[in-house]
C-alpha cells in the first residue's frame, strides 16, 4: 500500500456505527425480512439478544434515523414494531457496497 492510493481504496469508507456487531445484525435482519416491520420480540429471538441490549441498539439506530420504532396495541397488548427507514436502507447498502469493494480489491 505504498503506492499512495491504498490499492484504489481511497473512496472506501466503513461506517463504524453500522459495523458494530449488534447494529449490523439488526440492520441485516430488517433489510432481509419479508415483512415491512418486525416485532421487538421477533428481533430479540432471531438475533439471540437480550432485551436490554436490543433496546439500547434500537435507540441508537433510531436516533441516527436508520430505524423507526413504533408501539401499537394488538389484542390489548402493547407491541413494539421496528422497521428500516429509507435512510437506514441507503446507509446499509452503502456499507455493503464498500465491503464489496474491499473484497474485490483483496481478490484481485
Amino acid at each position: 500500500m505504498s503506492d499512495g492510493n491504498r490499492n484504489g481504496m481511497d473512496d472506501v469508507y466503513i461506517d463504524k456505527f453500522i459495523h458494530e456487531r449488534a447494529r449490523l445484525l439488526i440492520l441485516t435482519h430488517l433489510a432481509t425480512s419479508q415483512k415491512r416491520d418486525v416485532t421487538f420480540n421477533d428481533l430479540k429471538t432471531a438475533l439471540e439478544m437480550t432485551a436490554g441490549n436490543l433496546s439500547v441498539q434500537l435507540r441508537n439506530l433510531e436516533d441516527a434515523g436508520y430505524v423507526q420504532v413504533t408501539k401499537v396495541i394488538e389484542d390489548r397488548k402493547t407491541v413494539t414494531r421496528v422497521s428500516l427507514t429509507p435512510k437506514g436502507y441507503d446507509e446499509f447498502m452503502a456499507y455493503l457496497n464498500n465491503l464489496e469493494k474491499i473484497i474485490r480489491t483483496i481478490k484481485e
